[in-house]
């Protein structure tokens, strides 16, 4: 190419490997190389060229010859990008091997909670290292056992469980949630209103997929429980977050809701108990989030997983119980609540104005009828734990294994110098925020992976949960208090002489 300049070889080999430039700043990372977000865009628009570490590092991740790279003289690599790739053809009849990517619909989806941070931790373990992992709100590694009541029915009905089930769920499931959502006091609630599926997640796909089209938006929170964001993206929406404040228990700003409501935008999500701030939202919170959904005519999505998790006596209130003139979707499962987060059986309810939602309900019937139906030994369960013992009461109260955790793990991480916190009332999830300045920290993915590396431990940065600034990071605090004992411990001596 004539006048090419690096700018222009950078380019050509980012298209090449199908790289955008998050990729190479996480793929950077992984090898201890930090690129920031303005370093990467001025070099990829020609205004900067990196200094010799930083353009070793580009050729590695880009597989491109360094060479090539800074001044073009010589050729790409073969395993890089440009010209066809000899080592690719096929062993008989010498044709190039057809190489396939990812789908440009991935380009901007992303989903920390299992990202580079994790992926690194792997490659630790594989090669020996034992980590510490706060970073994921599974039950089942750190001791919480699943109902034996529970195990036993479902095993009682495996054999009827071997077909089938109808899309939208089998009628003993349904009924026990058509009648857990009246003692939540949501209303116009039908047995055909709702839908099981394989975990909350799945059904969230499904509501975004059915729902939005090119150019449309909908509010979500930030921080948010990343599968959101992803969904709304892959379903081509946009996200539009909204902004939960710190200063006021969590809580979302109505102010900056109200600010980014425009003709554009669809529905608004809520996620009341929180993952990852551990905030609960009381009453009149949500009804200001009704009442502004109500003037623009906004469906209300609300994940309540954690809506048993529930700690210092305090009550969660369904939001559909606030908004019979409007439609509502309400999301809630077993995982949590009952600690079966692999047996992958959770469910929605649809509720209030339904008129206003008809030809959106015949989209979701078509996508549950695409999948067949979700995971009938899971479902068979249904009527089980939420009719019987709640034991998950037991773990919440005072003295309960849950409490007790949740208060240890908020003074233990308040007592390090430089750490903050909001005490969590509900789930298993703490949002502490770091002091920036005094550890110089401007790439919180960066500070995940300094800690993975020197301490053994693994948690999820704020950035991960879509939240903008390089300044908390969540902790799960589902381990036993002598683990995150040692794990706090641990951190306390990192923040000790840690310094971006």
């Amino acid at each position: 190419m004539t006048g090419e300049t690096f700018a222009d070889r950078l380019r050509m080999a980012m298209e090449q490997q199908g790289k955008k430039q998050i990729d190479i700043i996480h793929d950077a990372a992984l090898r201890g190389v930090k690129i920031g977000k303005s370093h990467i865009s001025q070099y990829v628009s020609g205004k900067n060229v990196p200094r010799a570490e930083i353009l070793h590092c580009l050729a590695q991740v880009l597989y491109v010859e360094e060479e090539w790279l800074r001044s073009g003289r010589q050729e790409k690599s073969r395993q890089g990008s440009g010209e066809p790739q000899e080592e690719k053809k096929e062993s008989t009849g010498g044709r190039v091997m057809r190489e396939f990517r990812k789908s440009n619909k991935l380009n901007n989806v992303l989903y920390d909670v299992r990202g580079p941070v994790v992926d690194e931790a792997a490659r630790m373990e594989e090669a020996g290292t034992q980590i510490l992992k706060l970073n994921i709100g599974n039950p089942a590694p750190f001791g919480f056992r699943t109902p034996d009541e529970v195990i036993y029915d479902m095993r009682r009905q495996l054999t009827e469980c071997e077909g089938y089930s109808p899309a939208n769920g089998l009628f003993s499931a349904r009924k026990a949630i058509m009648q857990y959502a009246q003692l939540r006091q949501i209303p116009n609630v039908t047995m055909e209103d709702i839908y099981t599926g394989n975990g909350v997640s799945e059904l969230i796909n499904i509501c975004m997929s059915a729902l939005l089209d090119d150019g449309d938006e909908i509010l979500i929170p930030s921080p948010d429980y990343p599968l959101w964001t992803a969904c709304a993206t892959l379903a081509g929406g946009t996200a539009v977050h909204y902004i939960c404040d710190e200063q006021s228990d969590w809580y979302p700003d109505m102010a900056d809701i109200r600010r980014k409501i425009n003709d554009r935008t669809k529905a608004i999500v809520i996620i009341n108990p929180n993952n990852p701030t551990g905030a609960l939202y009381p009453r009149e919170v949500l009804q200001q989030i009704v009442d502004i959904a109500r003037e623009h005519q906004l469906i209300i999505f609300s994940d309540e997983i954690y809506d048993r998790l529930v700690m210092d006596g305090e009550e969660h209130v369904s939001i559909a119980s606030l908004a019979p003139d409007l439609f509502c979707v309400t999301y809630s499962g077993l995982s949590k609540s009952h600690m079966i987060a692999g047996f992958r059986i959770g469910w929605m309810i649809m509720s209030g104005n339904k008129k206003m939602a008809k030809d959106y309900m015949e989209g979701i019937k078509m996508l549950s009828n695409m999948r067949l139906c979700s995971n009938v030994p899971a479902q068979s369960i249904v009527q089980t734990a939420l009719g019987g013992h709640q034991s998950v009461r037991s773990y919440v109260v005072p003295g309960g294994r849950i409490r007790e955790q949740r208060d240890y793990i908020y003074k233990a991480l308040t007592d390090i110098p430089g750490i903050s916190a909001v005490k969590p009332k509900a789930a298993f999830y703490i949002f502490p925020k770091i002091d920036v300045k005094k550890f110089g920290i401007v790439n919180d993915e960066q500070f995940a992976l300094d800690l993975l590396r020197d301490k053994k431990i693994l948690l999820i940065h704020g950035g991960g949960f879509n939240w903008k600034q390089p300044d908390h990071f969540r902790v799960v605090f589902l381990p036993r208090i002598e683990v995150l004992k040692e794990s706090v411990e641990k951190m306390a001596d990192f923040f000790s002489y840690y310094h971006q």
